[in-house]
Order: C-alpha cells, then sequence, then structure tokens
C-alpha cells in the first residue's frame, strides 16, 4: 500500500487543526485560497510522481545492481541509522543546489512560492522534482544501501519536514542547533535578505552549520514567505512552468553560449527581475477576490476530490497503465479547475462542467 494513503488522513487533520488554533489565537496564519491552491499542488506532485518514480527508482536499482561496492545488511538499526544520516546529507546537497541552480530552482521554486507559512505549505511540493533529484542519491547506491532501504529512510526523511512548517511553535533550544526545527525552517522560507539561501537541511540542521548556510531566525524582523518574483497564482500547472518560462526567454535573449550557460546553470538571481534589497513593508500578498458562495463549492469541491484521488493512489497498480493514466488526468484537471474557480477565472466554469461530463462518461462506461 502508498504509505501517502495513511499520511493524507494526517495531514488533513493537523492542518484543521493549525488552523484552528490560530483562528483562536488571533493570527493570520491560513488564507482558504492559498491553502487550497498548495494542497492542489501537492495532489498534482503526487500524481506526477506515481508515473515516475519507477523510473527514478530503477536507474537506482540498476547503479545499485552494477557498482556497489558493498551491499548494507537489512536487519541491522545501525546500518539504518547510517542510511538515514547519509540520505539526510545527500538531500541537504540536492536541496542546496535546488536553490543555487537555475535549472533546479525551476522544480523547487513551487514549495516556496506560497506567502504563507503553515501545514498545508509542506505539501505544496513540485511536479518536475523527478527530472533532477535522483542524481544526488547515486552515491548511496554505489556506496551498498539497497532500493527498498533508500525509500524507506527518503520517505522518513520527508514526512519529517511536515511539521517545521508551522508559526505556531516557537524556538526549542538546543534542538534548534541540532535539527531542523520549525524557527530554522522559517528563516529558509523568507524572501528577507537574511534568509535567502539559508538553512537547507532535512532533518538535521548540522549540515547547515557544517557547510556555512545556518542562519538563525531573528526576533526583531518578521519574517515575510514567498518568492522574490511572486507566482499570483494558484494555478499548479503554472507553478511548476513559471521559472522554466523564465529560463526560455533569458536563454532566447543571452548573447552567446557562454551567456546562455548561466541562464539555465547559473545563479536564480540571473532571473530575478528586481536586485535590489527587499523591503518588507512594501510586501503586499498574493489575495485573489473569490466570491463566498465559489469559495465555498471549491472547498466542498476539493473535499470530494480527496478520496476520489486516494482510490487513485490505492488501484493505481492494480489497473492497466492507461487506466490509470485517464484517472491521473481526470484529478489533475479537477485541481486546475479548483484553482481556477478560486481566481475567478472564466475558462475554470466551462472546465468544471467539462471535468464532470468525463465523470459521468467514464462511470457510464465502466458500469
Amino acid at each position: 500500500m502508498n504509505p501517502i494513503l495513511l499520511a493524507i488522513p494526517v495531514f488533513l487533520l493537523s492542518i484543521g487543526i493549525e488552523a484552528w488554533i490560530a483562528h483562536r489565537q488571533g493570527r493570520q496564519v491560513y488564507s482558504l485560497s492559498d491553502a487550497i491552491g498548495s494542497l492542489n499542488m501537492g495532489v498534482l506532485s503526487q500524481v506526477s510522481g506515481l508515473f515516475t518514480k519507477l523510473i527514478t527508482l530503477g536507474i537506482y536499482a540498476g547503479v545499485y545492481d552494477l557498482w556497489a561496492l558493498t551491499h548494507w545488511p537489512m536487519e541491522s538499526v545501525w546500518a539504518w541509522l547510517a542510511a538515514l544520516v547519509l540520505y539526510d546529507l545527500c538531500y541537504y546537497w540536492n536541496h542546496r543546489m535546488g536553490h543555487e541552480v537555475s535549472l533546479l530552482w525551476g522544480a523547487h521554486s513551487i514549495h516556496h512560492s506560497s506567502e504563507y507559512y503553515n501545514l498545508s505549505t509542506a505539501l505544496r511540493q513540485s511536479a518536475t522534482g523527478f527530472l533532477w533529484s535522483w542524481v544526488f542519491y547515486l552515491p548511496l547506491a554505489i556506496a551498498g544501501i539497497p532500493p527498498k532501504m533508500l525509500v524507506i529512510v527518503g520517505l522518513i526523511d520527508l514526512l519529517y519536514q511536515y511539521w517545521v512548517h508551522t508559526e505556531l511553535i516557537g524556538r526549542l533550544g538546543w534542538l534548534d542547533r541540532v535539527l531542523v526545527t520549525p524557527s530554522n525552517h522559517r528563516v529558509h522560507h523568507g524572501q528577507n535578505d537574511y534568509c535567502i539561501d539559508k538553512n537547507y537541511g532535512g532533518i538535521l540542521v548540522v549540515w547547515d552549520r557544517l557547510f556555512g548556510t545556518f542562519v538563525q531566525e531573528r526576533v526583531d524582523e518578521p519574517i515575510i514567505y514567498g518568492i522574490r518574483k511572486p507566482l499570483n497564482s494558484l494555478n499548479p500547472l503554472w507553478a511548476n512552468a513559471m521559472h522554466y518560462t523564465d529560463i526560455f526567454k533569458q536563454w532566447q535573449s543571452a548573447n552567446g553560449w557562454r551567456d546562455k550557460l548561466v541562464q539555465v546553470w547559473g545563479s536564480p538571481s540571473a532571473n530575478t527581475p528586481d536586485p535590489s534589497p527587499f523591503q518588507p513593508s512594501a510586501f503586499v500578498r498574493y489575495a485573489p477576490k473569490t466570491a463566498p458562495s465559489l469559495a465555498l463549492y471549491a472547498t466542498v469541491q476539493y473535499a470530494l476530490l480527496v478520496p476520489i484521488f486516494m482510490g487513485l493512489l490505492y488501484i493505481f497498480d492494480k489497473i492497466p497503465l492507461w487506466q490509470s493514466g485517464l484517472y491521473g488526468l481526470w484529478v489533475s484537471l479537477s485541481v486546475m479547475c479548483i484553482s481556477g474557480l478560486l481566481q475567478n477565472q472564466s475558462w475554470a466554469r466551462w472546465s468544471e462542467a467539462l471535468r464532470w461530463l468525463a465523470a459521468g462518461l467514464a462511470l457510464a462506461v465502466l458500469v
């Protein structure tokens, strides 16, 4: 069974609890449209992962079979602990290059595009990260970590990072010096000048201290979340494509191959429209004006989509690939429509009708 199936109810329940606590405290931690936008991007990421993980895991398994220097024992607790630490080290460099190399930032920027910082932000994940991230874990295959061990420690590393996406937990003393905690991960998501390209760790923040990328959260400067070139959209497809589009435009206008290569492999700042110091006081959050009735409809539609999406996760490897493809396409269209409705986009209304028409036709054919 896909472990994400078990995690989804926990995610949604914890998001609800966090939103309730924040409301009781009078804190503006959530926006309905932003939260649903993040969840929609998470769904699209998972759909993409269903069709690509076998490829990336297959590459890892192939390297392991051909070039592993040894084979780590699955029954050893120490081997599991060492594998988790080494995976976290590889994650640090994967994460760091995702910020420092423009092409890789194209995949990772979606995770930073929310201008809120809460548990739903943790689920705002890339649908294109599979293109590059697998490369950073190949040293573990050569070191002899079995594919099954890699998958499990990778899942542990990923799930750990969920809880640190919150503003409701303050400083945690000595834990802030060793582990990735809400305090130092808030820095990582900030647009403030002191936050840029800092605190990359997954579980351990000691990598940042070791490699000089650690910064402590400042109590006298509120963190402004998001990215310097704001997404200004809830569209999950555009969120995944925006920076790649910028790269292509800059590549076209660059003079000579050296400049063209810089646009692809250089710093993402090459595509930043305004290099001037960030002014927190001038920041305005993206807030689409959605009619209450339309917001309610979109919320209900997302609530209906969740069990349908979980159904895809459950039966993905039990039905033919073409059926999985059509199922995944319908789920992807659904998150696009829901996001479009929250932005009052005219195309979303007729697309919504087509979405349910397609669902009805599919049920008629299958039943």
